[in-house]
């Protein structure tokens, strides 16, 4: 009997061991990439939404609509009114244009893995 509540007690201190090694050294953190940021590329928030999107001409982008629906392409270019995206993501042999005012948002990868 004495056995059992020793092997219960050094069951239960190395269960609090093992779950305060979890929650202080997570393995997140421990095989976390380094990221590095890609040169002369930024959202400039001060801008327009078109002052943003002009930089990145035959970069590859989401473009997330109104309506909800998401387009991954590359800019081909931006006008007053539109922005015309080429091969699209599902779609390689069509292109799309779209109008600036319906887009609510663009994603664009910044940073690169080293």
């Amino acid at each position: 009997m004495k056995e059992l509540k020793v092997i219960c007690f050094a069951s239960i201190v190395l269960f609090i061991i093992c779950a305060a090694a979890i929650l202080l050294f997570p393995a997140g953190a421990q095989a976390q990439s380094k990221v590095a940021a890609i040169e002369g590329v930024g959202f400039n928030v001060a801008g327009s939404l078109k002052d943003n999107l002009k930089p990145l001409v035959n970069k590859d982008v989401y473009v997330n609509l109104r309506s909800g629906k998401t387009y991954q392409g590359f800019i081909k270019s931006v006008g007053d009114h539109f922005v015309h995206l080429e091969k699209i993501a599902g779609k390689e042999y069509f292109d799309a244009l779209v109008r600036v005012e319906d887009i609510s948002a663009i994603e664009v990868r910044f940073r690169e893995p080293r």
